[in-house]
């Protein structure tokens, strides 16, 4: 099985991709567009034809498409870059699934919803507040309307292992071992459903391989706000100076709004993988300190 994976230099593309690489029988190309690594191959969705190497050759049976543009105040301040990159990307990667008649994984997210009643289970109404929000949807519907063989996964507050270590929870890392004090003001009252992205990566690997089509959510058994989150990080740091600050989002003057009690129910993937077991904040942590 021939995969191919676009934005195979972040969070999840990276994880997806190391995990398919360990898999026998997945011939595996990732490639990045704006951070590159010794993995991956450049490609730019608008201009296919001008990637170094042969896509027309490699004939994909599964393309995975996890670039987007995710800094959602950004996206709220700029809609028109947000549009090309979260919509403008879907088309174009659209085309190519049709032409190389590939199935289509997409990777969305909870943002679609309102947060007034999360965790959100597949079939709930999404209502998304912000440009972000309503840009993964329409590019979900794109697929939806347009592509028979496709699979959307939503995920949120993603963190796990990556070269950049962007994610929040790389971020609560860095700050608690650098050892200098340090207020965080972060918001008590978001609450999600952070999973690893190894998870994820692996999941993505097990639906395809089954062949599986339609929405799934990926997330893990927890449920917690992200001051609950940064506590549990910070917890393994005893000799940190990090402390933290609880403040409303209606408190922080953020661009744009925020879902507050989202996450994602995982009852269906639940009920197709019984065996498999998401991983925690301290299962990674204990991991990260060798426990």
């Amino acid at each position: 099985m021939r995969i191919f994976i676009i934005g195979a230099s972040g969070l999840v593309g990276s994880n997806t991709m190391h995990c398919m690489r360990r898999h026998a029988g997945m011939d595996v190309i990732g490639t990045h567009y704006s951070f590159a690594t010794n993995d991956t191959e450049y490609f730019n969705v608008f201009e296919p034809r001008s990637c170094t190497f042969d896509l027309d050759a490699f004939r994909p049976d599964v393309i995975v498409h996890t670039g987007a543009m995710t800094h959602v105040d950004r996206c709220e301040t700029h809609p028109d870059e947000s549009y090309r990159h979260t919509v403008g990307s879907t088309e174009a990667v659209l085309a190519l699934a049709k032409h190389f008649r590939s199935t289509l994984v997409y990777i969305s997210t909870d943002y679609i919803f309102d947060g007034k009643r999360g965790p959100y289970a597949e079939e709930d109404t999404p209502n998304p507040l912000s440009v972000y929000g309503k840009h993964k949807l329409e590019a979900e519907n794109l697929i939806r309307d347009s592509l028979k063989d496709h699979l959307i996964l939503r995920i949120t507050n993603v963190y796990g292992d990556e070269i950049r270590g962007k994610n929040f929870v790389s971020f609560l890392i860095r700050t608690a071992m650098n050892r200098e004090d340090n207020i965080l003001r972060l918001p008590s009252d978001q609450f999600a459903t952070p999973v690893n992205a190894a998870d994820v990566g692996h999941m993505i690997c097990e639906l395809i391989k089954d062949g599986q089509k339609g929405v799934f959510h990926l997330a893990s058994d927890e449920y917690l706000s992200r001051v609950e989150l940064a506590r549990k990080v910070l917890s393994y740091f005893p000799e940190s100076k990090c402390s933290i600050a609880p403040v409303l989002t209606k408190d922080l003057g953020q661009a744009a709004p925020r879902p507050l009690r989202g996450g994602l129910r995982t009852d269906k993937i639940r009920s197709l993988y019984p065996d498999f077991h998401f991983g925690t904040i301290d299962d990674y942590m204990e991991k990260q300190h060798g426990i």
